[in-house]
Order: structure tokens, then sequence, then C-alpha cells
């Protein structure tokens, strides 16, 4: 049985959610626009025309005497995401005045990655015949849009949750000078093996090896977005928040078919390329690239993404000016860092960070 403190963890949650409802949300000075790239070419080696990146910006930027940015920070959306993520009104209090990303000071780029968002993707109209972009495209594209597309070429911040956390760490090899730190969440610098690749395998085999898939030409959704949404859900759940909201049979039933339902309403092409999106990353022999100042942040009960493994204590190592931060226990698992406050001095700390 639930102690009295686990069973109210959510509270403070709650009663930010009501101070919020209480408050104006700051200004964002927010511009939403697209960024072409044309024959944008893939490492697949399929070539696209027109690579659509849709993108929305916060703030504005400051320019020093030679015209260079001086405040730019990139934030990085998770798997089936977009940068709308990071407009939601928890993430909002970190914009207000006097908070680490206050817009009277700082210029915040909110890409959609390739295959999310308002970004190109297969249900445009390739269906399955899109290019089979992989983590590597996603951050040359990112990175066109900041350089190219909004004449940004040195940031304060590179940070990412989830996949968007996967993306910074790639950022750092990549492009070792172009950020001053890096601050990836829940996430690994490793490739996706073991316990993380089976369960992602498993979703998208349940995609794949549904009948009215039709190798991406179905006339309604296959079934098996629904199972395929469905583990994305567990897996990205703790524990303890799914005994604690579905402790009967029934509840249980329930808060599965609720914390499934958005994904299972995406279409089946578009799932399928996110999830396997991942297959090719592997940051591990290039750690040493990485020079700008790192902070890597993981969660204590992630499932997907689990510390006991040990991964981290060595990995980080690699990283010259890395440090590694564990989030204690809250029940949440990788959602952990949904909740702004757990790693908001970590935040802080980044923007410190010396320029380089």
């Amino acid at each position: 049985m639930l102690d009295g403190k686990r069973r109210w963890w959510w509270l403070p949650i709650c009663l930010l959610a009501a101070y919020l409802q209480c408050q104006e949300l700051p200004d964002l000075h927010s511009h939403d626009g697209d960024f072409v790239l044309r024959d944008f070419h893939f490492r697949s080696g399929e070539v696209l025309p027109e690579l659509r990146l849709h993108y929305t910006t916060l703030g504005a930027p400051v320019r020093d005497a030679q015209g260079t940015v001086q405040n730019a920070v990139v934030i990085l959306h998770g798997t089936t995401g977009s940068g709308a993520n990071y407009l939601s009104p928890a993430f909002q209090t970190l914009y207000f005045p006097g908070q680490p990303l206050d817009l009277n000071r700082w210029y915040v780029i909110l890409p959609d990655s390739i295959g999310h968002g308002q970004s190109s993707k297969p249900s445009d109209g390739l269906h399955a015949r899109f290019p089979h972009y992989d983590y590597y495209d996603m951050v040359e594209a990112q990175y066109r849009l900041v350089t190219e597309g909004l004449g940004v070429s040195h940031l304060r911040l590179v940070m990412g949750i989830s996949m968007g956390g996967m993306h910074t760490w790639l950022w750092g090899e990549l492009h070792p000078d172009s950020m001053d730190a890096l601050m990836p969440m829940v996430s690994m610098p490793v490739e996706i093996a073991g316990r993380n690749r089976m369960w992602r395998r498993t979703a998208m085999d349940a995609i794949r090896n549904d009948p009215d898939w039709k190798n991406g030409e179905y006339k309604k959704q296959p079934a098996g977005v629904i199972t395929a949404a469905r583990i994305l859900a567990i897996a990205a759940s703790g524990p303890l928040d799914l005994q604690t909201r579905a402790h009967t049979r029934e509840a249980a039933d329930y808060l599965l078919d609720e914390i499934s339902a958005g994904w299972a309403k995406r279409d089946a092409n578009d799932f399928l390329y996110q999830l396997d999106c991942s297959r090719t990353y592997n940051p591990w022999p290039d750690l040493e690239r990485i020079r700008a100042r790192l902070i890597a942040i993981n969660a204590a009960d992630d499932f997907i993404n689990p510390p006991e493994i040990g991964i981290m204590e060595s990995t980080i190592q690699l990283v010259k000016n890395g440090k590694s931060v564990l989030l204690p226990l809250t029940g949440r698992g990788h959602r952990t860092v949904g909740d702004v406050s757990t790693w908001k001095k970590y935040l802080e700390e980044s923007l410190q960070a010396p320029v380089r």
C-alpha cells in the first residue's frame, strides 16, 4: 500500500496548474515560419526536392556590433511531438520576467523536426515513399534552419527532451563550436539497444504487420496504430504513477486508453517513421568531440533510459566538460521532466556557461 507522501506527489502539479490559471501568461513575441531546404539529401541516399521545416521563435534576437546573435536558445522536442510542446502553460513559466528563459533577454527557437508537427512528413502525400530520415538528417536540417534560415551562427544553449535530448548530444558532436552549453534530458548517448530497442521494434511491428497497413498505402488507419500507441504510452509512464492512478483492473483498462488516445489517432506512416528514425543513433564513438559545457539530466525511474544499467556513469567521463544529474524518484518515469521545477536550476546553470 502506498504511503501518504507518495500518494500525493501530484498535488504540487495541481497547485501549479491552478496558479497558472490565475496568472497572465507572458507575451511570447512569437513568430511562426517555414524554412524550405531545396534538394535535401538524406543519409539513406534519398533526395527530397523540397523539405519544409516549420519553426516558432519567441522573443527577439540581440546582436553585437558585428551583427552576431548573442542570445539564442534552441529547444528540441521528443518523439511524435513538435515545438508547440514548449508553449504549454507549465513550460511558459520559464518565459516570465526574471525566469531562466525570460523573453526580454532570450531568443528561443522551437523547430518541428523532420516528420513531425508542421514539417514535411509521410502523410503529406508520399506515404511510405517518403525518405527514410534518421536523427542525423533531423539535426542537419535543424542546423541549417538556425544558421541559414534564421541567421544565427552561435547558440548560448541547445537543449531537448527525450528524442530532443538525443538530438542535443548529436548537435554537440556534429557542430561542436556552435554553442556554449548543451542540456540533453531523459536520453542516453549510446546506440538504442536492449529494452529500449525492443519496445520500439514491437510498436513498429504492430503497424507493419497489420494487414490493413498495405505497405503504407492504406485506405483506413490500421488498428496496429492503437497497439503501438499503448506500448509507447506505457514506456513513457512511471510505474508508481500508473499504479496510483490505476489501482484496479477497471481503472487500468480505462487509463491505458486515456494515456494512449492522442498517439492512437496519429497517421500510421508518420508514427512508424517517428519510431524508426532512431535506428542509426549512436553518439558514443564521438563523445570526445563535444566541447560545450554539458549537463545530462535523467530520471530515477525511467523505463526507456533505466539508470540502473550504468551507461551514463561511464559515458559522461568521455565528455570533457560533462556532468550527469539523476533526478530523484517522482513516480512519473520518463515524464518526470514534464515538471520544469525538477530541472529548472540546471537550466539556470547551463545558461551561465562561459561564452565560447
